[in-house]
């Protein structure tokens, strides 16, 4: 996780660092809708698979996904949102209904 120093001053930049590139904004999309598994996610993002686990590591390490290990033979990983990841909801819905209205006038 990133120091409060490290972090730009703009707090529209901070959200664009943590959230910006679009491997991480097509993995929170998914993890909106519901928890995934490594593979669902591999299946729905057209990422390699060293991509996808670096862009993981990063949203957790940085508080915004939970990664839950199961003790089962072969260990089944589960990713879902954070408490602070969901709070990015709002967020999302403003840019579907900005991307929506954005369609609509370019038509």
């Amino acid at each position: 996780m990133l120091t409060k120093a490290e972090l730009p001053e703009c707090p529209v930049a901070t959200t664009v660092q943590l959230i910006g590139n679009k491997w991480k904004m097509l993995i929170i999309r998914d993890l909106l809708n519901s928890p995934r598994r490594f593979s669902e996610l591999m299946r729905s993002i057209p990422i390699s698979q060293k991509v996808l686990t670096d862009n993981l590591r990063a949203l957790e390490d940085d508080g915004l996904i939970d990664r839950t290990v199961f003790a089962e033979v072969p260990p089944r990983v589960v990713y879902s949102l954070s408490p602070l990841g969901n709070s990015l909801r709002p967020i999302w819905d403003a840019l579907a209904a900005w991307g929506d209205e954005y369609k609509r006038h370019i038509v």
